[in-house]
């Protein structure tokens, strides 16, 4: 609620403040940025992004894909079960296992080399 309000304050300051004040502003700002001490934190976070936080998002894609390949293979999903819903090797709902399926992994017999 309270982002809302200084949302809405402003939109009304800026809009009475005008286009003047408005390049008046962006003129300042873009000096700022590009002023020296501003481009050393901004290479410096970007070497602490690329150093510190690269790691740690290269460990969670890792660990999301191992997630996705195990649920994958635990719902039995392979590219003969896949269309109209059914086996097309048996005709069989494939959400349903059948005794011959229990024993067998239809996904991994699938991805083995």
């Amino acid at each position: 609620m309270s982002f809302l309000v200084g949302l809405a304050a402003g939109y009304v300051l800026g809009a009475r403040a005008g286009k003047q004040r408005y390049e008046q502003i962006k003129t300042v700002s873009g000096k700022v940025w590009q002023s020296q001490p501003v481009q050393k934190q901004v290479a410096a976070a970007k070497e602490s992004a690329r150093t510190k936080a690269a790691p740690v998002v290269a460990d969670f894609v890792a660990d999301a894909a191992k997630a996705t390949s195990e649920k994958l293979r635990a719902s039995r999903t392979v590219p003969s079960q896949v269309g109209d819903g059914r086996d097309r090797t048996t005709g069989a709902d494939p959400w349903v296992a059948s005794s011959a399926a229990r024993d067998e992994d239809p996904w991994g017999s699938a991805t083995r080399r």
